[in-house]
């Protein structure tokens, strides 16, 4: 039972944590084309807030993809590191 709620509580961060980035992708746009319009669209303050916006959107997405890859062992893994399964070798 607790391993279910571990689980759930890791989905509920992970979903905290990317309606947070998508809240501040959203405020970059906003100040970005705050920026542009301020200070002409060939400045480099505009293509410096919109690099902020593009680091932004490609954190989301690696978020996202890391969350998608664990499998179960994966996630047995995380919960029992110590467990013969999860033991990795160097040869």
């Amino acid at each position: 039972m607790s391993e279910n709620t571990e689980v759930l509580a890791a989905v509920d961060s992970n979903q905290e944590a990317i309606s947070r980035l998508e809240t501040a992708i959203l405020e970059a746009v906003v100040e970005a084309r705050s920026t542009c319009e301020t200070n002409g669209s060939n400045s480099t303050d505009c293509a410096v807030a919109w690099d902020i916006v593009e680091e932004l959107q490609a954190e989301k997405s690696h978020q996202k993809q890391a969350k998608q890859i664990k499998n179960s062992l994966d996630n047995y893994c995380d919960r029992n590191p110590d467990a013969l399964e999860c033991r990795v070798y160097d040869i």
